[in-house]
């Protein structure tokens, strides 16, 4: 292994959990570079979780279809606030339910970039 893998392993290493980006040495949209919080690193993998996953559904169990007729987070609060924070919370989620976890191997980084601070 060359000797700046080390070097670059262990600079990403004490940035763990904080947001990065990484440039790849791919051409196309991979080489526009990754930006996530750094999950883990070693010498041969970098784990960035690029996408964050929805929250769960109903963590309270089956609390969450309501405390009664038209009450409870479906029917926002028996009409409360302005019609129950816009009807109510309805579980949907925009985006990737499931998060994203970008694997890079460090022979492919080009750079790797970190806030100074």
């Amino acid at each position: 292994m060359e000797p700046w893998v080390d070097s670059i392993v262990q600079t990403m290493f004490c940035n763990i959990g904080k947001t990065v980006t990484i440039f790849t040495t791919s051409g196309g949209l991979s080489g526009s570079g990754f930006t996530g919080v750094l999950l883990s690193v070693d010498c041969n993998v970098v784990r960035l979780l690029c996408d964050v996953g929805a929250a769960p559904a109903c963590p309270l169990g089956s609390s969450c279809c309501g405390f009664g007729t038209g009450t409870g987070f479906d029917g926002g609060f028996g009409g409360g606030f302005g019609g129950g924070f816009g009807g109510g919370f309805d579980n949907n989620f925009v985006g990737n339910p499931l998060g994203a976890v970008a694997i890079i191997p460090t022979r492919a980084i080009a750079a790797f970039t970190h806030n100074a601070i």
